[in-house]
């Protein structure tokens, strides 16, 4: 009995400790992320309260995180190859720093963008880890909180594509049925659509070493544990080479990223919504090189796992998940299209995939074991 409340002791001390860390390493972030972004004090007590309110929201558990490069050593090697990731043009377009405009660059060009999305995982400052465990709900909410939103899933795809497809959800397919039901009929009408053209934001196949995929999990990590899974990422832009042809960094490998999942209009972040749809999670995370643990191609969307509603407050949260955010540049005033010539528009079989039959697809169910 004594061993064991020595053992519960110590756990608990080791744990006070772990967590005092995680706070000054937040405090840390917090202040560079005020300082490099030039966020308001208004902006920033929004942002402290989000951190304020979770106890494991952060760069990763302390006490178990073993990042396999410093900051640091990532700053001196971005100065030795003379790589400068501030970009006057893209901040004059998006209204801000490290960001890149969405578009097609068949039909527009970066001037006529109507959204920007971050180029690095959030904090989205190079050399900087990427804040994880964080909920998607939290997401939303430190987007909203810098002026900025989270992004829908076909937002992200276009960021790391490089370029920036109409969205293509199928509506009508979740009409009427269970929301995992309709999320399940659209992700296979959309993958079977886009599949062919598969690709990755440096290319068309996948490469071992391009990104940060070629980290290690933390012996014993079962998966979805802040005490025993360290959150072992590079920091941002460490792999000048991993980018789309948008310039958007980091969206395969160091970590994977929430997004949002509309099922009807209503629901789209990128047309004004607060009410948002459902979980998406896209990109891959750092031991991509050794572990695929599902598809991470660039239009790829991924099944139903730990789904909820991105504002559910039990959004899922791990050490390898963390997110970026979009901007939208036109007024947030600006008149929606009519509820109805848009809705037609949205449920009607694209070109890519009204010819395909989704009897034949597979759905994987569970998610991977991590």
């Amino acid at each position: 009995m004594r061993i064991l409340m020595m053992c519960i002791l110590l756990g608990a001390a080791a744990a006070a400790v772990a967590q005092t860390s995680l706070h000054e390493q937040n405090e840390q972030l917090l202040q560079q992320l005020q300082r490099v972004h030039g966020l308001t004090d208004e902006q920033m007590r929004s942002i402290r309260a989000i951190f304020a309110h979770s106890n494991i929201l952060g760069q990763g558990n302390p006490a178990v995180t073993r990042h396999p490069v410093t900051p640091e050593q990532c700053a001196a090697m971005l100065q030795q190859r003379a790589i400068e990731y501030a970009d006057p043009k893209f901040e004059r377009i998006c209204g801000g720093k490290f960001m890149a405009p969405l578009f097609d660059p068949k039909k527009s060009t970066a001037e006529q963008a109507k959204a920007c999305i971050d180029q690095f995982e959030f904090p989205d400052i190079p050399c900087a880890y990427p804040v994880v465990w964080v909920k998607a709900r939290e997401a939303a909410q430190l987007c909203a909180a810098q002026g900025k939103r989270i992004c829908d899933a076909h937002e992200w795809e276009g960021g790391c594509a490089g370029d920036l497809q109409p969205p293509d959800y199928r509506f009508d397919l979740a009409e009427g049925v269970a929301a995992d039901v309709g999320i399940r009929r659209m992700r296979l009408a959309h993958n079977l659509a886009d599949a062919p053209g598969k690709s990755w934001s440096y290319g068309p196949d996948y490469q071992r070493g391009v990104c940060a995929t070629g980290s290690t999990k933390t012996p014993g990590c079962p998966g979805g544990n802040w005490r025993l899974c360290g959150s072992n990422t590079y920091p941002a832009g460490n792999f000048p080479a991993c980018h789309s042809p948008s310039q958007v960094y980091d969206i395969n490998g160091n970590a994977a990223e929430h997004m949002n999942l509309p099922l009807n209009p209503r629901q789209m972040a990128s047309l004004g919504s607060q009410e948002l749809g459902y979980t998406e999670m896209k990109g891959s995370w750092f031991i991509f090189d050794t572990y695929r643990a599902h598809e991470d191609w660039c239009r790829w969307r991924a099944p139903f796992w730990h789904g909820t509603r991105v504002m559910a407050a039990d959004s899922h949260a791990n050490y390898h998940l963390g997110f970026r955010c979009c901007k939208t540049l036109e007024p947030a005033s600006s008149p929606a299209p009519a509820a109805g010539s848009f809705r037609q528009r949205m449920t009607q079989p694209t070109a890519r995939s009204a010819n395909r039959s989704m009897e034949t697809a597979s759905f994987a169910g569970s998610p991977p074991s991590r």
